[in-house]
């Protein structure tokens, strides 16, 4: 089977390396030329754990491809799937710019049968915008050339994605034609030999089910950070209250662990576009208005217990920060809570010293040189007033801390994870603070 995956982002890159290592003929294409060129010279334009080699082995194999050129690929695939960006616009609605366009490069090409399936995080009712587009086109080249438009939504995980491609706990596929769904089924057998676990619906709500999915993970970690935020108030441990609540069967362990709040390239834009979705048909999400206004607070908490521990004066202090990205083993920071604790520090007049293991030029090309690069989590601690943990890179696990103490201006840690022992910060003589507890 030969396809072409529009757009090579996070999502399309891998998904399409993931179809060619199973045997699929991929094309991926992208209208960034310098983003291809990179490509086709072996160099990946985004961080996740095995990619690179994959994408190598797959264009030694030559089942993997990449243009700029979508008009060449449109009569030389069986399907076409559209993984461009919907960024949000101002009113937090996804932008459907780029998912129309590829539609209509589509429509002004194709000459035989087409499937084209929408890979994108699109709001209900993308679909039928979709198939307008394409038949407008047809009309306009006075053709009558049968075609389908089917719905496979991502839920990939940033730094376990090609697990998750390779051996998915489900997919989920929206179809309107029998055509589509064997075709569908043909592309996804392989990866589900054992357990054939593709949930065929109609595009309505396979459009739904992404949205609905992120939305409830969103509100776990929503509704933890409140209970957190209470704990501490009240004198309980967070932690004990998470275990206890996650033994229940009926709720689990999942995305109940507190912090300084989520971020990333999903939650917070399906958020925003769900509850722009409900505005447009006159309901209104209460409960997704108050994870996002939660999610938005717990950011800056962090800053609110290191601006209360310096009894309000942060002027001229030095803060390490260790973790950057918005979760590990991705070098992603869009939405990451980092940002607005930087943001809020240097205007603090605060010196920064921050270290990633991955992050680093991610955050370089974001905020510049406002904040000090370290080489590794120890020279970040130099000469520092205090030390802030964002994101729980396995690296920060089981550090030195005899050397961070001797290294610091003042042993104070603020754990924005929790992954610390209070006990065992005591013991190492090191001040610290956590979320809940």
């Amino acid at each position: 089977m030969k396809i072409a995956i529009v757009g090579t982002g996070y999502v399309g890159l891998v998904t399409g390396v993931c179809f060619a290592e199973m045997g699929v003929n991929v094309t991926c294409v992208d209208i960034d030329k310098n983003k291809i060129a990179k490509l086709l010279a072996g160099e990946i334009p985004i961080y996740e754990p095995g990619l690179e080699e994959m994408v190598l082995k797959n264009v030694a194999a030559e089942r993997l491809h990449f243009t700029t050129d979508l008009v060449e690929c449109v009569n030389n695939v069986d399907v076409i799937f559209s993984a461009v960006g919907t960024p949000a616009d101002e009113d937090g609605s996804a932008d459907l710019k780029y998912v129309l366009d590829v539609a209509r490069t589509i429509g002004k090409n194709m000459t035989q049968y087409t499937l084209v399936v929408t890979k994108s995080t699109v709001p209900v009712g993308t679909a039928p915008k979709v198939r307008a587009v394409i038949a407008e086109e047809l009309k306009n080249r006075g053709l009558d050339i049968e075609f389908d438009v089917a719905s496979n939504p991502e839920f990939l995980k940033e730094g376990s994605a090609i697990k998750d491609f390779m051996s998915p706990d489900r997919v989920v596929v929206g179809v309107e034609s029998e055509r589509a769904k064997e075709t569908m089924t043909r592309l996804y057998r392989s990866f589900l030999l054992n357990n054939f676990r593709v949930l065929f619906m109609d595009i309505p709500s396979a459009e739904m089910t992404k949205y609905a999915a992120n939305a409830m993970l969103a509100t776990r970690i929503s509704f933890m950070n409140d209970i957190a935020n209470l704990c501490e108030i009240v004198g309980a441990d967070v932690n004990m209250v998470r275990r206890g609540i996650g033994s229940d069967s009926r709720i689990g362990t999942k995305f109940l662990y507190p912090g300084c709040g989520y971020g990333g390239s999903c939650f917070p834009k399906d958020v925003k576009a769900l509850i722009k979705t409900a505005d447009t048909f006159g309901y209104d999400m209460q409960v997704l208005k108050a994870v996002e206004s939660v999610n938005e607070k717990q950011k800056s908490v962090l800053f609110e217990k290191l601006l209360k521990y310096f009894n309000g004066d942060l002027n001229s202090k030095t803060i390490a920060i260790w973790g950057l990205s918005f979760k590990p083993e991705t070098d992603d920071m869009r939405e990451a809570p980092a940002l607005v604790i930087i943001d809020l520090l240097l205007k603090s007049n605060c010196k920064l010293n921050v270290y990633d293991p991955i992050a680093m030029d991610e955050c370089k090309r974001i905020i510049g040189n406002s904040v000090s690069y370290c080489a590794n989590m120890y020279e970040a601690t130099l000469d520092a007033d205090a030390l802030l943990l964002l994101t729980e890179w396995k690296e920060f696990r089981m550090p030195s801390w005899g050397v961070i103490k001797k290294s610091m201006n003042q042993a104070v840690l603020f754990d924005g994870r929790n992954i610390y022992e209070h006990e065992e910060m005591i013991e190492n003589g090191i001040k610290y603070y956590s979320i809940g507890r």
